[in-house]
């Protein structure tokens, strides 16, 4: 339980520092570096993610499951 709310944690993240980056895109208009930070940060947390989803795959934390049937 406690891994499927860190990934719920992770994504919820994700999806701020996106909004934030567009945010920061359309009142700065391009000309400062913060919209180039709040990117970086959403493809490190993604990356951070996607390497703990592995972990977690590997080590039997997590089992996949199929879609029905």
């Amino acid at each position: 339980m406690l891994s499927k709310i860190l990934i719920v944690l992770f994504l919820f993240f994700i999806i701020g520092s996106l909004f934030s980056g567009l945010f920061y895109l359309v009142r700065d208009k391009g000309a400062s570096e913060r919209t180039v930070r709040a990117l970086t940060v959403r493809i490190s947390l993604s990356v951070l993610l996607f390497a703990l989803l592995m972990i977690g795959y590997a080590t039997g934390v997590l089992q996949p499951h199929g879609l029905g049937g």
